[in-house]
């Protein structure tokens, strides 16, 4: 996986963009690509099963609660901004290169 996810911090929280492929045989963060994390999800995007599959995975990989994580932009979208508290940049971006 190449470096270089893009991450805004933001007062006690981050942001960076995210690329979802769903309907995967199973649930994985796969790698950055032109800064952007992308993420395997096992669900269909489906009444919001998708989303929520996608919050679960971001809060166990990162270390937080599910409630840390939100999807800011792009509800109905394979490519979304999510904003996640009680993180730093350099630990997203120390865990985007551990891929």
């Amino acid at each position: 996986m190449s470096s270089g996810l893009v991450v805004q911090e933001r007062s006690g929280s981050v942001r960076f963009s995210v690329r979802v492929q769903p309907r995967t045989p199973r649930s994985v963060v796969s790698g950055v690509h032109a800064g952007v994390l992308k993420v395997k999800l096992n669900a269909a995007p489906v009444d919001g099963a998708a989303n929520d599959e996608l919050v679960a995975l971001l809060a166990e990989w990162l270390g937080v609660a599910r409630r840390d994580v939100r999807i800011v932009i792009g509800e109905t979208a394979r490519s979304k901004v999510v904003e996640v508290d009680g993180v730093t940049a350099d630990a997203v971006r120390r865990r985007s290169d551990e891929r």
